[in-house]
């Protein structure tokens, strides 16, 4: 995925600045782009899916309570 988006990057940047691209290496700009994106402390897809579903079963167990709670209020 780096190599692809590091990749349409330099085309980019070859289409929109075509004379000073000639000194940039493609392999300088991926390492570049590597280690932005190191830096800005992203997740894996596989952990933000599994953050989801916590969250999910977190509202889940919220409305179930919510619920009780509600009934417990009507009986009193």
């Amino acid at each position: 995925m780096i190599d692809q988006l590091a990749k349409s990057l330099f085309n980019d940047l070859k289409i929109l600045l075509p004379t000073s691209t000639a000194d940039l290496p493609e392999k300088e700009l991926r390492s570049l782009l590597e280690s932005t994106l190191r830096r800005m402390n992203l997740v894996s897809r596989a952990e933000f899916d599994a953050q989801q579903a916590v969250l999910q079963r977190t509202r889940e167990k919220l409305e179930q309570l919510e619920r009780q709670l509600a009934e417990l209020e009507q009986q009193s």
